[in-house]
């Protein structure tokens, strides 16, 4: 009866305020909260039929390019080219760049893969542009390029006391050295790509065929795509990069934007758009836009394919998403003028660059990802007087989801894993191409990408002693108990019942069972 007495003021102040926020709630839903919610609700569905226009348009393309076996690479007659090279002996002189900043675990691979390049050793340089700031790593990097110099390999090792560019500074301070001046090509690999010895045999050519062409892009192979769930998310997003939105620019207009790697320059079209540019931190893609609007054409070639390697740490992946969501969205801001004055382009390479390239693909498609699908529509459900119809609802959106996951087949049951994680990676995004858009304080950010490289190893190693037939799993939880004990912070993250993983903060721990 006492406890009674004292609880009956705390419940009647309970209900007062429940009263009170709903009254005010009341207040402010139709004559302020309804048409706010109205009006972004309208400029969404603007922004996701654009999306969906667009995604269609792609997929037609690529349906028509695959039914009539009309890729643009598929036409040239390399042999030709070929044959002429080895009888004549007249090969173009091809400088190979290799740019890495405190590479520890890759430079090696990226070294040798280059140095194992299938062209005439007194025609080709390789060019190591090492910015790193350990001296005893790049004691090592030196030695490497040394160790491969002894072997009859024109390598170059250079330094700079400073990192003003980064990667763009890098690579506009290699062209300019003198023994670059006999150079017709040039070619760009990241620390952790490893191309085939044939790379140069398979894309050079198409250059020596046509002198229209700028550019010639490989697609990327991911060596750790299976190493665990959020590589093989990744996958799923670039490989529709690759298999489709590459490849429409290549096939409908001459032009998509370079990745930054395993691609070949002609060196003129380089120094006819102005060369390297560091005001935003994608100088591939602004390089590509410069040299398009001069007139020069790009061709991607599908089915060449370089190694390297995915981000596997949360951490690493963010700040790549951050630095591809900024800096495509501050290029927009600063180019769009440039543009759209261009008089060397037709109208309809403008209309695809402006619009499609940049607008929906690098601005839309992160916006209508967060607020539409993570905030309009959920509020639509707590506000019934917001009317949200359901081909927009539920139609749209399942259309551009399946024609997203499409180009990788073999990760359609992962289909729900990657909507949740694209719908979370929206925000940094959208933040990312706010930020670009109004240049502010991360605009220039750059963190170089953390490679681990072990990863690539343990691809090509035996099978590890510490598994059997049946103790895998024992083992497993064996080594997730130890690493507890030692109050470590690692992940543990089962991929597939042969495949576990244990991650910490700047290493990867991998148990790979045959």
């Amino acid at each position: 009866m006492r406890n009674s007495v004292f609880l009956e003021p705390e419940i009647r102040l309970y209900d007062d305020t429940s009263i009170s926020l709903s009254h005010a709630w009341e207040r402010i839903r139709i004559p302020i909260i309804v048409p706010i919610l109205q009006l972004a609700l309208y400029v969404c569905i603007a922004m996701s039929v654009m999306l969906f226009i667009e995604r269609v348009y792609m997929a037609i393309v690529i349906v028509c390019v695959k039914c009539l076996r009309k890729k643009r690479y598929t036409k040239y007659n390399l042999d030709s080219v070929k044959e002429d090279l080895e009888k004549n002996r007249n090969y173009p002189m091809v400088l190979v760049q290799i740019p890495m900043f405190n590479e520890e675990e890759v430079y090696k691979l990226s070294i040798r893969a280059v140095c194992r390049l299938s062209w005439p050793s007194d025609r080709l340089i390789v060019q190591v542009l090492d910015d790193s700031t350990n001296d005893v790593l790049r004691t090592m990097v030196e030695m490497e390029c040394q160790r491969w110099i002894e072997r009859g390999v024109n390598v170059k090792y250079e330094t700079r006391n400073n990192r003003n560019g980064y990667k763009a500074g890098a690579l506009r301070e290699g062209l300019k050295k003198q023994y670059v001046k006999d150079c017709e090509f040039v070619v760009i690999f990241d620390a952790d790509f490893q191309p085939e010895e044939d790379f140069l045999w398979r894309t050079v050519p198409y250059l020596l065929d046509n002198p229209e062409l700028a550019l010639v892009q490989a697609r990327w192979k991911f060596v750790n795509a299976d190493e665990c769930l959020m590589t093989r998310l990744q996958e799923m997003s670039l490989d529709y990069h690759f298999k489709v939105e590459q490849e429409v620019g290549s096939s409908t207009c001459s032009f998509f934007g370079f990745n930054g790697t395993a691609g070949v320059w002609r060196i003129q079209a380089v120094h006819d758009a102005g060369g390297w540019k560091d005001r935003t931190t994608v100088e591939d893609m602004d390089l590509a836009v410069r040299v398009s609007l001069k007139g020069w054409k790009f061709l991607f070639v599908g089915d060449l394919s370089v190694k390297n390697e995915l981000p596997s740490t949360f951490k690493a992946y963010r700040f790549q998403q951050h630095r591809w969501s900024c800096g495509p969205a501050n290029l927009f801001r600063k180019m769009f003028k440039e543009i759209a004055l261009c008089e060397r382009v037709s109208v309809w390479k403008k209309f695809h660059v402006i619009y499609a390239f940049f607008f929906v693909r690098k601005i839309i498609a992160h916006w209508v990802t967060f607020f539409f699908y993570c905030v309009v529509i959920p509020a639509t459900i707590v506000i019934p007087e917001v009317q949200l119809p359901k081909s927009i609802a539920v139609y749209l959106p399942a259309t551009i989801t399946l024609l997203n996951a499409a180009s990788t087949p073999r990760s359609l049951h992962l289909l729900v894993f990657w909507i949740l994680f694209e719908n979370v990676m929206s925000l940094h995004r959208s933040k990312a191409a706010i930020i670009g858009l109004l240049e502010a304080n991360r605009v220039n950010e750059w963190v170089v990408t953390e490679k681990l490289g072990n990863t690539m190893k343990q691809k090509n190693s035996t099978k590890d002693p510490h598994f059997g037939a049946d103790n895998g799993n024992a083992y497993d939880a064996l080594c997730y108990l130890q690493h507890a004990l030692r109050k470590r912070s690692y992940f543990y993250i089962p991929v597939t019942p042969s495949n576990g993983f244990l991650y910490n903060r700047d290493r990867l721990h991998g148990n790979i069972r045959p």
